[in-house]
């Protein structure tokens, strides 16, 4: 098995680049290796190499597990393209239009169609509580969008009238400007890309072929989201300007603070107050899940800070399905207020302790005695 180049150098790009300094990078070697202009043996692998370094390069989260555990951690990861013209389509947007229109011609046997552009997307926020977020649930939302205006049915032109053929790019939406051997093609800037242009305007939509819309639905939170993620409803943002697909709704999800636990990835956190008694002698307490009520023990000597961990009582992990922990912190609560009987046991307790020093203390007060009374240095 051929052992894979680093993806950094086949960008020439060092580790700290940015998004900005990859695209350049992979701008360069795609005009390059492209079959257009290198007719070496080679070029078409190099031009499949550097797709793929770059498809895993400008990922910030493919990046960063190629970047802990190299090749391997993203294998499986990237796209198989069977040839050039599947990259065309896959990154034309990187050089503002269709790929392959970069040199010219689009796909080949394309005929030069306009290329069909995918409607805009929208957002909405969508807030849960932390039960919801862990178990999933169902939320209705509501957000607005533009739908095709019903007095033009989306043409943009008044009743009556049609929208023209673009005199600018002859309907194409695009517009190639030459550059010695390369054609670079751009959005037309007369028409917008529509590749029409509209004499008469209707009055509701004012040309656009677009009004706005409320819409409401019922949509399934999966179990495991986290605070700032998405979840995405194909197909319900805003319809495409020259009949492509529908864009996409996505929900942001916002997760509020609860009470009682904090969230740390999968994990729950939960810092439990105990006395010093059940520090010291241990005791079985009743812990709080998100599944009900959980019976720990602390055993006799617990520290203040100790950690214990109930297995399977976080949260489930949306990408492999299992679930976190619950990580109960404990800590020793101080009483602000003693009753006579308690105050005066803890003064016998306090006696006792000053006959017999504990370790830690001991430690400490030789420390402390060093510290106000050191040694004199031996004279030479």
């Amino acid at each position: 098995m051929a052992t894979k180049t680093c993806y950094y150098e086949v960008l020439t790009v060092e580790r700290t680049a940015t998004k900005q300094q990859i695209d350049r990078a992979y701008r360069k070697l795609a005009i390059k290796y492209h079959p257009d202009t290198n007719k070496g043996d080679d070029a078409v692998a190099k031009f499949k190499e550097a797709t793929e370094a770059y498809e895993v390069l400008s990922d910030e989260q493919k990046r960063a597990r190629y970047d802990q555990y190299g090749h391997a951690g993203v294998e499986g990861a990237t796209q198989q393209y069977g040839d050039v013209e599947d990259i065309f389509e896959a990154f034309g947007d990187l050089f503002g239009g269709g790929f392959g229109d970069f040199f010219g011609g689009g796909r080949r046997g394309g005929g030069g169609r306009r290329r069909v552009r995918k409607g805009a997307d929208i957002r909405c926020d969508v807030t849960l509580t932390l039960e919801e977020a862990a178990r999933g649930c169902h939320k209705d939302i509501a957000f607005r969008r533009r739908v095709a205006c019903d007095t033009c049915s989306g043409s943009g032109a008044a009743p009556g009238s049609e929208p023209v053929t673009c005199t600018m790019c002859g309907g194409q939406g695009q517009v190639i400007q030459s550059a010695g051997i390369l054609r670079v093609q751009t959005t037309c800037p007369t028409c917008q890309g529509a590749g029409k242009q509209i004499s008469q305007p209707c009055n509701k939509c004012r040309g656009t072929g677009l009004q706005n819309e409320k819409a409401e639905m019922n949509v399934e939170i999966p179990a495991g989201v986290d605070d700032g993620m998405r979840v995405r409803l194909s197909g319900e943002g805003e319809p495409s300007p020259d009949g492509g697909p529908a864009g996409d709704c996505y929900c942001f999800i916002s997760v509020q603070p609860h009470n009682l636990f904090k969230r740390d990835g999968k994990h729950l956190i939960l810092q439990l107050p105990i006395s010093y008694p059940q520090a010291a002698l241990g005791a079985e307490i009743e812990v709080p899940t998100l599944n009900g009520p959980h019976q720990l023990t602390v055993p006799a000597g617990t520290q203040s800070g100790n950690v214990f961990t109930v297995r399977g009582q976080g949260i489930v992990d949306h990408r492999t399905g299992r679930n976190g922990d619950l990580l109960v912190q404990v800590y020793i609560e101080v009483p602000k207020k003693l009753n006579s009987e308690q105050e005066k046991l803890l003064r016998q307790l306090a006696d006792l302790d000053h006959e017999a020093v504990l370790p830690e203390r001991t430690s400490f007060l030789d420390k402390l005695k060093q510290f106000f009374d050191p040694e004199p240095e031996e004279s030479t």
